[in-house]
C-alpha cells in the first residue's frame, strides 16, 4: 500500500489486532487535506476485549517493583528518542506542526515528562507513617486516558508516564484527527518490556468509543484533556459511577502588560506564545491587555511579528507557522475572524481570507485584533488558532477583573519592571500556571486549571499522585 495510505490495527493485550467493525477513520494530512492513512474505528467488542486486558494485567503490573516500572519508562524514553524523526515528520503531517518545533516541543517535551516523573516514582515515598498509621499509596487502577490531537504524543505521555509509574494500566483512546503517534509509542512500549495489557490503543470517536470507555464497569479512574464541552459530557457519565477524573481542558488565558512592561519584548513574546502551534495551544496567551495609552505601540509590535510569521509547509525547515489540524478547525478559526470583525474589533494583520498561493490544505493567516472589547466573542471563547485580541485596559484593577473575566482560568502571564509588582498581580490572577516576565514553562511543576479549563494536575510528582489512593492500615 502506498505511503500515503498507511493502515493501522488496534493495540490490544500486547497484539495488533484489526477492529471488528471492519470500519476505518480517513486521516487527512494538514498542508493538502488528502488522505494520509487510515485507522481503525473500534467496535463496542473492541473495547470491551481492550478494558478486559487492561484489568487482566493490573495484579502482575501493580505488583512489578518500583524501579522495575521505572526503567521500562526509560527505555519507552531512549525508544522515542531514537524514532525522533519519524515522529516528528508524522505530527507535522497530521497536525501542521512546523517540523523544527515537531522536534523539538511535540517530541522532545514527552521525553522531560518522562524524565519528571521517574525521577518522582523513585523520590516520592508509597509507605510512610502517620501517628499509629501506616499510610499506602496504590495504584488507582484501570485508567482511562481520553487525549486530543494538537499534541498528540505530549498528550498521551502526560497520562501514561505517571499511571504506568503509579503502577495502574491503561486504555488508551486517541483523537480520530492525529492518531498516529499512538501506534509508534504503543510499539515503542512493547520493545521496551511493557506487558501485555498495560497499554491498550484504541481508535474511534469521542461520541461512541469515548463514551463507552468513561461508562465502562472496570474504569477506575479517567483522565482528560480536550474541550469544555466534552469534558463536561465525560463529567456527567463519570458521575453515574463517581469515577475520579483529572481533567485539562481549554483555556483563553490573558498576558497582561503592566504600565512600566518593557512593550517591544512582551508584545513579541505574547504573538509568538499564541501563534505556536498555528495557535492550537491550550495555554496559548490570545488576549494581550496593555494600558490604553500603549495599545498602539503593542499593536504595532504585533502586527510586525505576526507579518513575519508567513503560513508554509510544515516539512519545510524555515517554516514557523504551519496549517491548522483540520478542514474543521480551518472553519472553525475563519468563522471567528469573521465575528470579530463583525464585532467592530480593528484588524491590525491577518483576515479570514486564505494566505495568497496556499489554498490547498488548512492554512489560515495570521491575524492581530485591536480594539478589543472585553465582551467581544474573540475575547471571551477559546479560538483554537493564531488569532490575538489586543484589548485595552485603563487601570491595574481593570486590567485584573479582564484577566479574570472569562470562563476559563488554565494559563496566564503578566509582564513588569519590577518583579515584585509582577509576581503580586500573578497572585491575584485566577490560573493555574502564570508566566512573570516569560519565564521558562517547566514540565516538573503543577499543570492544570481552574473554572472552566478543569481540575487537577499534571506533571512531575503532581502528575503522579493523580494515579495512586491513599489507605490508611490503622496499627
Amino acid at each position: 500500500m502506498a505511503e500515503a495510505r498507511l493502515e493501522y490495527r488496534l493495540f490490544i493485550g500486547g497484539s495488533w489486532v484489526p477492529a471488528s467493525s471492519g470500519r476505518l477513520i480517513e486521516v487527512e494530512e494538514a498542508s493538502t487535506g488528502e488522505p494520509l492513512a487510515e485507522v481503525p474505528e473500534a467496535s463496542e467488542a473492541d473495547l470491551e476485549e481492550a478494558v478486559e486486558a487492561a484489568a487482566a494485567a493490573l495484579p502482575g503490573w501493580s505488583g512489578t517493583p518500583i524501579e522495575e516500572r521505572a526503567s521500562v519508562l526509560e527505555r519507552i524514553a531512549e525508544g522515542i528518542s531514537q524514532r525522533t524523526e519519524e515522529l516528528a515528520t508524522s505530527i507535522s503531517r497530521e497536525v501542521g506542526t512546523p517540523i523544527r518545533h515537531s522536534r523539538a516541543i511535540q517530541v522532545g517535551n514527552p521525553l522531560q515528562i518522562i524524565a519528571g516523573t521517574v525521577e518522582a516514582a523513585r523520590r516520592e515515598p508509597l509507605e510512610e507513617e502517620v501517628g499509629n498509621v501506616r499510610v499506602l499509596r496504590e495504584p488507582a487502577g484501570v485508567v482511562a486516558a481520553i487525549t486530543p490531537w494538537n499534541y498528540p504524543l505530549q498528550q498521551v505521555v502526560a497520562k501514561l508516564a505517571p499511571a504506568l509509574a503509579a503502577g495502574c494500566t491503561v486504555v488508551l483512546k486517541v483523537s480520530e484527527v492525529a492518531p498516529l503517534t499512538a501506534f509508534t509509542l504503543a510499539q515503542i512500549a512493547a520493545d521496551a518490556g511493557l506487558p501485555g495489557g498495560a497499554l491498550n490503543v484504541l481508535t474511534g470517536y469521542g461520541a461512541s468509543t469515548g463514551e463507552r470507555l468513561v461508562c465502562h464497569r472496570l474504569v477506575d479512574h479517567i483522565s482528560f484533556t480536550g474541550s469544555t464541552r466534552a469534558g463536561r459530557r465525560i463529567s456527567r457519565l463519570a458521575a453515574e459511577r463517581v469515577t475520579p477524573l483529572t481533567m485539562e481542558l481549554g483555556g483563553k488565558s490573558a498576558s497582561v502588560l503592566l504600565d512600566d512592561a518593557e512593550i517591544e519584548k512582551a508584545a513579541k513574546f505574547c504573538v509568538y506564545n499564541a501563534f505556536l502551534n498555528a495557535g492550537q495551544t491550550c495555554t496559548a496567551l490570545t488576549r494581550l491587555l496593555v494600558p490604553r495609552r500603549l495599545q498602539e505601540r503593542a499593536v504595532e509590535v504585533a502586527a510586525e511579528t505576526a507579518s513575519k510569521l508567513a503560513p508554509g509547509d510544515p516539512l519545510d525547515e524555515a517554516t514557523r507557522l504551519g496549517p491548522l489540524a483540520s478542514s474543521r478547525q480551518l472553519e472553525r478559526v475563519r468563522s471567528y475572524i469573521r465575528q470579530g470583525v463583525q464585532a467592530g474589533a480593528r484588524l491590525a494583520a491577518g483576515g479570514a481570507e486564505p494566505p495568497a498561493g496556499l489554498e490547498r490544505g488548512f492554512y489560515v493567516r495570521p491575524t492581530v485584533f485591536a480594539d478589543v472589547e472585553p465582551e467581544m466573542v474573540i475575547a471571551q471563547e477559546e479560538i483554537f488558532g493564531p488569532v490575538l485580541s489586543v484589548i485595552p485596559y485603563e487601570s491595574e484593577e481593570a486590567a485584573l477583573r479582564i484577566a479574570n473575566g472569562t470562563p476559563y482560568g488554565l494559563a496566564g502571564a503578566v509582564w513588569s519592571a519590577d518583579q515584585e509588582h509582577a509576581l503580586d498581580f500573578a497572585r491575584h490572577m485566577r490560573c493555574g500556571t502564570v508566566e512573570v516576565n516569560g519565564g521558562a514553562f517547566s514540565l516538573t511543576a503543577p499543570f492544570g486549571g481552574v473554572k472552566l479549563s478543569g481540575h487537577g494536575r499534571e506533571f512531575g510528582r503532581y502528575g503522579l499522585e493523580e494515579f495512586l489512593v491513599p489507605k490508611s492500615l490503622q496499627l
